[in-house]
């Protein structure tokens, strides 16, 4: 890890409280020079990460050509991962058995988000080539804003 990354959470850490696990991830982060080269960091596929209310969020990738079947999503340990299954590398032909031209990619891919401890996976939806998965803050009473009123 770089002085200047371990200073700044050295720095956060005596004004926060709770916030561990987060500073520990992205130190790890920093500390794993292969992190910033996973397929997981590639520009393929495309997304967006969209707030669609005050806490409720989307993770949307152009799918173009991919199935239903063609795609796990998987969430665990506050990771949502996103890949492609291995299909069979023959080529698929036309009715005539000739593949002219193949422009529209289903190569295989991981796409990885960490996701909030708060932060809920609702469920996914393949339309028009968009994966769309939907995602909600749970926040409980007890985190919500309130005056503490002085005894």
């Amino acid at each position: 890890m770089t002085n200047k990354s371990l200073s700044i959470f050295n720095q956060l850490r005596p004004v926060t409280v709770g916030f561990d696990n987060m500073f520990d991830h992205f130190e790890r982060m920093f500390d794993d020079d292969s992190f910033f080269r996973t397929p997981s960091m590639t520009n393929f596929p495309p997304y967006n990460i969209v707030k669609t209310g005050k806490n409720t969020y989307d993770v949307e990738l152009a799918l173009a050509g991919f199935s239903k079947d063609d795609i796990e999503v998987h969430y665990e340990n506050n990771m949502l991962n996103v890949k492609s299954k291995q299909k069979d590398e023959t080529q698929e032909k036309d009715e005539d058995g000739n593949m002219l031209h193949r422009g529209i990619s289903k190569r295989w891919f991981s796409k990885s988000f960490t996701v909030a401890d708060d932060v809920e996976v609702k469920g996914a939806e393949l339309k028009d080539g968009l994966l769309k998965i939907s995602m909600a803050r749970i926040l409980p009473e007890g985190k919500e804003a309130r005056t503490i009123e002085i005894k």
